[in-house]
């Protein structure tokens, strides 16, 4: 009977104790040292027959010019597409710009820096795919 009594009460704090944590909030269960989510903009380009290196050369230019005029971004890089599999259907551009959260993309969107650029890169570009996701691990 004791040890029904026991389990009864350990199987209890076991329970509380559970949901307990789902309700906690989730970011105060990670660690301090864990990595923080960051909103990834992905661009992809695909230019238009005709464009000319140095057309393209100054779009590049262009984007990379961006994380110095405009403070929410986090982190930028770009390349070139190299796969072996055939399957980029013309895409050759992939710029990766990286925010802290969705005020920084939203600020980022509107701003005169980038306006600026799409009125640039605008008239080359046959195509443009976009995808923003949060990083996971």
């Amino acid at each position: 009977m004791r040890q029904t009594i026991g389990t009864a009460i350990l199987s209890a704090l076991i329970a509380v104790a559970t949901m307990s944590l789902m309700t906690s909030d989730q970011t105060s269960a990670q660690p301090k040292d864990a990595p923080r989510k960051m909103l990834r903009h992905v661009v992809l380009f695909k230019f238009k027959e005709g464009t000319t290196k140095e057309q393209v050369q100054a779009v590049e230019t262009g984007f990379r010019s961006l994380p110095g005029k405009i403070d929410t971004i986090r982190d930028f890089e770009w390349g070139t597409d190299i796969s072996p599999e055939g399957k980029s259907k013309g895409f050759t551009h992939c710029f990766f710009v990286t925010f802290a959260d969705e005020k920084g993309r939203d600020a980022y969107l509107p701003h005169a820096a980038h306006q600026d650029f799409v009125k640039l890169v605008g008239p080359h570009v046959e195509d443009v795919c976009v995808v923003d996701y949060w990083t996971q691990k």
